[in-house]
């Protein structure tokens, strides 16, 4: 192959191919480029380089609530139910209700011993120890159990609601504040469903699933209808039936989509209705603090009692 005539001295080069000779320059630095290095600029072309720069000092779009606007608004959501899938299924591999993953991860307010299919409510963990097998609870120190028992899901059915809901309601929640907003919005919902639990559940009642999460999606979902003086009927609708079928089956945790709903409330009312201008993030992170301080110190004051 030929190689491209060296350029005569005093013809302008491309400053990234010194070889090619280039009689365009570059609208923002004035270097000369070649045709591989032209980049379309909205008067001319630019150099990769100045393209580059330009990315990196353009703000970035908001959301209507304040958050860093992003392409893909389902990318958190596909996550959330990419895990809540991955512990379903190592719980479907390792036993699935039997799984001792599911003991050590779902939230039970207060630890207890199974003995022979039973709870032996008097035994302490260490006589349990010598002939039973020990189920942690937040009391005795299991205090991860408060965010990874909203991962854990034993029936397809719970887990196909779940994700199913997410995945309608989370991207649009994102779309309206953000990512780091929206993540936010979901995990403290799912502390304020856990948090209900330990103080209003059985003390020995195994409580999982992202319930609690989800209803917290479904009152920020209110909030942000209400705050643009959209029509409720849709969102309370839903919630009606949601609510029956809380109550009207057995086995469903009342608790926790109560405590989700609840944080979800609290959290959505503070982004939507914090002052617009500079100072936003601001006091919406201060009113994000707040409600995970006062999260946590309702979960430290139940170790007390």
């Amino acid at each position: 192959m030929s190689q491209p005539p060296t350029p005569e001295p005093g013809v302008p080069v491309c400053y990234r191919h010194p070889g090619r000779e280039s009689h365009i320059r570059c609208q923002r630095c004035d270097r000369p480029i070649c045709p591989d290095c032209m980049r379309d600029a909205s008067v001319g072309f630019q150099c990769p380089d100045c393209v580059a720069e330009g990315a990196r000092t353009t703000r970035q779009g908001r959301t209507t609530y304040g958050g860093i606007r992003r392409p893909d608004a389902a990318a958190t959501s596909i996550a959330l139910i990419a895990v809540n899938a991955g512990v379903w299924l190592a719980i479907m591999l390792t036993g699935g209700g039997a799984s001792r993953l599911v003991d050590l991860i779902g939230l039970r307010p207060d630890g207890v011993c199974a003995m022979g299919g039973f709870y032996d409510l008097r035994m302490t963990q260490e006589l349990c120890e010598r002939g039973g097998t020990w189920l942690p609870g937040f009391v005795d120190g299991a205090f991860w159990q408060v965010l990874t028992s909203g991962f854990v899901h034993i029936d397809l059915v719970h887990i196909g609601f779940n994700m199913l809901a997410l995945w309608i309601l989370g991207p649009q929640l994102e779309h309206l504040f953000g990512r780091s907003r929206f993540l936010a919005l979901y995990l403290l919902s799912l502390l304020g469903g856990s948090l209900a639990v330990l103080w209003l559940s059985p003390e020995y009642q195994l409580t999982l699933g992202a319930s609690g999460a989800i209803y917290g999606l479904f009152a920020a979902f209110a909030v942000c209808i209400r705050k643009v003086g959209g029509d409720l009927r849709q969102i309370g609708v839903l919630l009606a039936v949601n609510l029956f079928i809380t109550f009207a089956f057995p086995n469903i945790s009342w608790q926790g989509h109560l405590g989700g709903f609840v944080a979800g409330l609290a959290v959505a009312t503070l982004l939507v209705y914090a002052p617009r201008g500079p100072r936003r993030t601001a006091y919406q992170l201060a009113g994000l603090v707040l409600v995970a301080l006062v999260l946590l110190g309702a979960m430290a004051l139940r170790l007390a009692v």
